[in-house]
């Protein structure tokens, strides 16, 4: 394996909430979905702390089972909700929740998983980039986003425009007609998207948490193909730094409107021979 991986808080004084973890034959990423200021949860612990343990649950438990990736994800949901739930409310609409992104390798054979918005990007024989994301939540929230784009970020508007587009969510998330996340329900990850693929008709693989891939599918200022070129030649460090760099220029979201001015970035490029 050669891997390469960075992950970088959104802000240097708040809890990253995005994990990334690997093993010898395997690599997993998951985002929290942050909770903004003034919106319980139902949970003391936090959205870190359930990234970052179900991260931890996935990845041991991947190293341990050779069972479908779907079914992997199902029991470390339950499993971590069995950890809180004496002392969380996890019947509460916000309870913490989080993106998962899984690569395996088994024999000749390169798995993958993919529930909500972080992406995997597969470098292969073809000419573009296979690039695995599921949007669901974005085609959600693309109705209900127009008063917060319409607002400065950084606002005291924008700010409460922003608790109100993720209280919308929240009655979409699990269900039927709705997105898909990782939080208190197992059966979640019945919806991931899954796939296989041959290892010798990949180069190399990308995980990706929708902090760092807002380069190209929220900034548009490089295309996948270039994305994995920056991952290769200069390192995920210098994807994070690009991705900061273009936030910086645009400090109140006029250019790119977006919920968050700043996101936790997380990347990782698996190589192979």
């Amino acid at each position: 394996m050669r891997l390469s991986l960075a992950t970088e808080p959104a802000y240097a004084n708040r809890p990253n909430e995005d994990f990334i973890g690997t093993t010898s034959d395997a690599v997993v990423l998951l985002d929290g979905a942050g909770t903004p200021a003034g919106l319980k949860t139902g949970c003391s612990h936090g959205v870190a702390w359930y990234a970052h343990t179900l991260g931890s649950t996935l990845l041991a438990a991947v190293t341990q089972s050779s069972g479908a990736l779907t079914e992997i994800l199902a029991e470390s949901i339950k499993n971590v909700a069995s950890l809180h739930d004496f002392t969380c409310d996890l019947v509460h609409a916000g309870s913490p929740s989080a993106t998962v992104s899984m690569v395996r390798r088994t024999g000749d054979v390169l798995e993958w998983l993919v529930l909500a918005d972080s992406a995997v990007v597969l470098d292969t024989d073809t000419a573009e980039p296979t690039v695995i994301c599921d949007d669901r939540v974005n085609q959600i929230g693309s109705r209900y986003r127009a008063l917060m784009d319409s607002l400065p970020g950084g606002s005291p508007e924008h700010a409460e425009a922003f608790r109100g587009y993720v209280e919308t969510l929240r009655d979409h998330r699990n269900r039927d007609g709705g997105f898909w996340v990782a939080s208190v329900d197992p059966l979640a990850a019945e919806q991931a998207l899954t796939g296989a693929v041959p290892v010798d008709q990949v180069r190399a693989v990308a995980l990706l948490s929708d902090g760092a891939t807002r380069l190209v599918d929220r900034f548009a200022l490089v295309s996948w193909r270039q994305l994995l070129d920056i991952l290769d030649q200069d390192g995920p460090d210098e994807l994070i730094c690009r991705v900061r760099q273009a936030e910086h220029s645009d400090p109140n979201s006029s250019r790119w409107p977006r919920g968050k001015v700043h996101d936790d970035a997380t990347a990782a490029l698996w190589k192979f021979p």
